[in-house]
């Protein structure tokens, strides 16, 4: 049955089976026809075939209503954030950034024998990732620095596509490259998960894709003069804790609801 060949081909055995056999040279795994031929299947009767697939689609149907599901909680509390976001502007004043939130750097001094457990940043306003951990040797003279948790980091290499984030509580004492740009936004002016909400609307991205001109990719590069000089809203700290406090509870349901 053309549907049991379809489910088949999703499971781990095939995909093991296909890579073993498509092992190439230069990065460039390809699988030629007659190796394909040679993947081996489990084949019980038809009728069997077409009993299990109908159970199968009957729990991927389940699965695709439960992922809808959940992607409209999620765009109805995106929704409400950007609300309550709209609300926080009433009366705010607007500063450039340098007056809000300066750039900081804590720089590393590299040794040899050391241990270095690197920090990454999501794109598309996904957050952070740990990086494996590299060795002083690994890292050689590359400049990297330390990262402390609720700094305002931008990839200045990938900010055009929203790779803007907060450092959390668990990314302390890891560290980022030259390619960071660490802002820390002064005590009771600022809040870091307020003003990375705002540069992850449509206003702050036009603001930050202007501040990085070039082409698509490492050619477009967000200039540190170009943030500092960028305007963000300032409302009241106090609406902007009120705020952050909203965005920690949203957090906190969006992971009872991956888990």
């Amino acid at each position: 049955d053309p549907r049991w060949m379809h489910w088949i081909t999703k499971t781990p055995d095939f995909w093991h089976q296909c890579d073993q056999k498509s092992q190439g040279t230069s990065g460039k795994n390809r699988i030629k026809p007659e190796q394909f031929l040679n993947v081996e299947i489990p084949l019980p009767p038809v009728a069997e075939q077409r009993r299990l697939v109908a159970r199968i689609e009957v729990l991927a149907g389940l699965i695709a209503e439960a992922t809808q599901l959940r992607q409209d909680v999620v765009a109805d509390q995106q929704a409400m954030l950007h609300a309550a976001f709209q609300k926080t502007l009433e009366g705010a004043l607007w500063k450039q950034m340098k007056e809000v939130a300066p750039q900081v750097r804590r720089p590393v001094d590299v040794v040899t024998d050391g241990n270095y457990a690197e920090l990454g940043i999501r794109s598309f306003g996904k957050g952070t990732f740990h990086k494996p951990t590299l060795s002083g040797f690994d890292i050689g003279d590359k400049r990297i620095f330390e990262i402390e948790p609720d700094d305002l980091m931008f990839s200045n290499v990938f900010a055009w596509e929203g790779a803007i984030a907060v450092a959390k509580p668990e990314d302390a004492g890891r560290v980022g490259s030259h390619r960071f740009i660490t802002c820390v936004p002064k005590p009771n002016v600022a809040v870091s998960s307020y003003l990375c909400f705002y540069f992850l609307t449509d206003e702050g991205m036009t603001k930050i894709q202007a501040g990085s001109p070039g082409g698509a990719g490492r050619n477009r590069t967000l200039g540190i003069g170009a943030l500092a000089e960028m305007t963000v809203p300032v409302p009241s700290i106090e609406k902007q804790r009120w705020f952050a406090a909203l965005q920690a509870e949203v957090e906190g349901l969006k992971r009872l609801q991956a888990e």
